[in-house]
């Protein structure tokens, strides 16, 4: 039995530790975008400056159709999440302004804006500042300046509309009706099953992971509700998604926009679904997975005839047009943790972890290089006990951030066995043994205190690794480890 648990403890920590090393480069990050594209020649761009949320200086482009007429529309362009410099948004711009309008499109803010902090009013400050700044522009009419906002903009742009008169109108892209929190975990949740994974890792394991980290502060905004903010906005609305939308749930969304702003006393919002269409509303070969550099066939030329109809006094009313969106799976609520599924409770047991199967090797170890006799002969239960409890606590915090910074619709769980990712059923088993393993050594720790033959120290000793194996059982079934 013995030498069953020492190579079975091997062979799953050579895979773990082997499989994790190979994802961990991911946690880079995809490569910043590449350098400014030019404009056509059909159209002219000026460089702006403004100020945003609290005073912040940003950088912008205004692009026009050369030699347009004056009092035309403009529009603000938004960014989704992530780093934004305006060449993302260049496409759009370009295809907006050759129906007509003046396009602004802004450097995103980096000061005060991380993976872990983000302000949505900070974010929609700065959007009004671009509004104020294009307002200006000669050619722009003043009455007639809109909000663009695309996917975390789908959160902003509604802000900013809402605070302020100035803004005219609104288009929202692959915006969402849901809490960021709960939006996310969808999000990862259905790239996992698209990968082929099922089973408690994605229904249960995502979701706590990220109750915890926005427990622990490290997830920004994560119960922002739309709703409300939306149901301010009096300014017409159109809202576009396209058909196989992968990051915001597309079945979803819309009728919690329509609801909010029906409840608003708002009438007038369009909204449209395109097919062949991604989160962007550009165009994909795959379902959603590659985004072509092209718009949607008909989506620049809806926002130049849907922007001329508002701002000429004949906003439409409560039209929903397009095919049905595709959305496999439902999202879940979200709640808040409870204490003992809170960050602080996790590092509670992580930190006894580390000290129950962390101390029994260091322990050993000084004895050794102290040149002292071992109080007692080891027992490899007990050496399965701290090398499966830190191995599998190790990895499979490892696996999930590599699952939180690769996730999305491009999961990478990598080989899929019997529903789950290897690396994660390699866990489990670990899991399964560090426990079996525990039940051991709890009974030989027990006939320990019984007799005589062992030190004082030596019990300490034993009974804190147990004590870490009788709380490591719990926590692996909270997280899914012990689970199918």
């Amino acid at each position: 039995m013995r030498r069953f648990f020492a190579a079975v403890v091997a062979a799953l920590t050579a895979l773990v530790l082997a499989v994790t090393a190979t994802a961990l480069p991911a946690l880079a990050g995809p490569a910043p975008p590449a350098g400014e594209a030019p404009v056509p020649a059909d159209l002219v761009a000026d460089d702006v400056s403004f100020r945003g949320g609290g005073g912040l200086v940003l950088h912008g482009s205004v692009i026009s159709p050369r030699g347009g007429s004056t009092g035309r529309a403009g529009l603000v362009l938004v960014h989704g999440a992530g780093t934004g410099p305006r060449e993302k948004l260049m496409a759009e711009a370009v295809a907006f302004a050759r129906q007509g309008l003046t396009v602004l499109v802004y450097d995103k803010r980096s000061e005060g804006y991380s993976l872990f902090r983000r302000s949505y009013a900070d974010l929609a400050e700065d959007a009004l500042g671009a509004v104020a700044v294009l307002r200006r522009q000669p050619g722009v009419d003043p009455a007639k300046v809109g909000i663009w906002g695309f996917s975390e903009g789908g959160w902003v742009a509604p802000v900013a509309a809402a605070k302020s008169r100035d803004v005219s109108f609104l288009i929202l892209v692959g915006a969402n009706g849901l809490e960021p929190l709960r939006q996310q975990v969808w999000t990862v949740a259905s790239g996992l099953r698209k990968a082929g994974v099922a089973g408690s890792l994605v229904d249960l394991t995502v979701p706590k992971l990220y109750r915890v980290v926005a427990d622990g502060g490290m997830f920004p905004e994560p119960y922002f509700d739309p709703a409300p903010v939306v149901g301010r906005v009096r300014q017409p609305v159109l809202a576009v998604w396209g058909v196989h939308d992968l990051l915001t749930p597309p079945r979803e969304s819309p009728p919690l926009l329509a609801a909010a702003l029906d409840a608003g006393g708002n009438r007038h919002y369009t909204f449209r679904f395109f097919p062949g269409a991604d989160h962007a509303a550009h165009l994909t070969p795959d379902g959603g997975l590659t985004r072509l550099p092209d718009l949607a066939p008909g989506y620049a030329e809806l926002v130049g005839s849907w922007v001329a109809d508002v701002t000429s006094g004949r906003p439409p009313t409560s039209q929903v047009s397009g095919p049905a969106p595709v959305q496999p799976a439902d999202t879940t609520p979200v709640p808040p943790p409870a204490w003992w599924e809170s960050a602080g409770a996790q590092l509670v047991a992580l930190a006894l972890f580390l000290v129950a199967f962390g101390g029994y090797p260091v322990t050993a170890l000084v004895r050794r290089l102290r040149r002292r006799r071992p109080g007692a002969a080891p027992m490899r239960a007990a050496r399965v006990v701290s090398a499966g409890g830190l191995v599998t606590i190790v990895g499979a915090f490892a696996f999930l951030v590599h699952q939180i910074m690769t996730g999305g619709k491009l999961a990478t769980p990598g080989p899929v066995v019997a529903d789950r990712p290897l690396v994660w059923l390699a866990l489990q088993a670990l899991a399964a043994v560090t426990a079996v393993a525990t039940v051991v050594t709890a009974a030989r720790w027990q006939r320990s205190i019984l007799g005589r033959s062992n030190p004082v120290g030596e019990k300490i000793r034993l009974g804190l690794l147990v004590a870490g194996g009788v709380v490591f059982v719990p926590w692996a079934l909270s997280w899914g480890l012990l689970l199918p």
